[in-house]
């Protein structure tokens, strides 16, 4: 049995993506469409997080600024547009090849060293569970009724609580991306953890919470129960954004609409790969 490395358990073999599937749709048949489609997430993205920070920092408080990555909503927004700007580049440098020389053409990170290719799927692996996690979070706990105290107020809420994880749905459905490795969902949870680091950093230096559940002067013994239910949904959400993700991909296996590794290519799929295909039939054992 080949014995797996790091590498092979975050999802990058010898051969990254031998069949295109972060920069192909299922339901897309040009990669210049999920191109722009992606560009413009990218951009609206970055308009959403420039505007936001500017606004806070002139409009409301001259500090805002100084605080306004120490919450995690925006940390995690900052993810998901930088994950849409990589992901905007990769795919159109790709449509580019394939107009070029067909479905069979790569793309730079295929190139790249293996670990940019490893921070890619990390970073895709947040991006399909934070985002989620974060609208969960704002919406069960922290929403009010200032959260549409006005149209800015309105705006900046729906972007950054509600239209992330239709942002991230459309990662999870509409594209050919893999499943996120197993290896992966502890990151994302040590990721969590460092937040709370952050968050108390902030505290002591800014002499507020960033979020009202992790005041232990007021929560007492809530407050391992919020940290650790909050780890304990992002398991969930992880388990379940897979699953989906499992489940999107045998379909589109079974319609021909992933590219298949052709000839002469290493298709280097490992163990983290082989558990999603279906079983093979006794009739199909050699």
């Amino acid at each position: 049995m080949r014995s797996l490395n790091l590498y092979s358990r975050l999802g990058v073999p010898t051969t990254f993506d031998s069949s295109h599937k972060y920069v192909t749709s299922p339901f897309l048949r040009s990669p210049f469409i999920l191109g722009y489609l992606r560009a413009f997430v990218a951009l609206y993205t970055t308009i959403v997080l420039l505007v936001t920070l500017v606004w806070k920092s002139v409009k409301l408080h001259a500090g805002s600024r100084q605080v306004y990555f120490s919450y995690f909503t925006y940390l995690s927004y900052i993810g998901l547009c930088a994950y849409y700007c990589a992901a905007t580049t990769q795919t159109l440098a790709y449509a580019f090849g394939w107009r070029r020389s067909g479905a069979g053409a790569g793309y730079p990170l295929q190139r790249w060293s293996r670990i940019l290719q490893a921070l890619h799927v990390i970073l895709q692996a947040t991006v399909v569970t934070f985002p989620i996690l974060v609208t969960i979070v704002f919406w069960g706990l922290l929403s009010d009724p200032s959260t549409f105290e006005s149209t800015f107020s309105a705006w900046s809420n729906i972007s950054v609580h509600a239209l992330n994880t239709l942002l991230a749905l459309f990662e999870i459905i509409f594209t050919n991306s893999p499943p996120a490795p197993w290896l992966t969902l502890p990151i994302c949870v040590l990721c969590l953890a460092g937040y709370l680091g952050v968050a108390y950093i902030t505290h002591d230096t800014q002499g507020f919470y960033t979020y009202s559940f992790l005041n232990p002067q007021k929560q007492g013994a809530k407050l391992a129960a919020y940290i650790v239910g909050i780890a304990v949904a992002e398991i969930i959400v992880f388990c379940l954004v897979r699953g989906v993700v499992v489940l999107r991909q045998r379909w589109a296996t079974k319609r021909g609409l992933v590219l298949q590794a052709g000839e002469g290519v290493e298709a280097d799929i490992e163990e983290w790969e082989e558990v999603e295909r279906p079983s093979k039939s006794a009739g199909d054992a050699a």
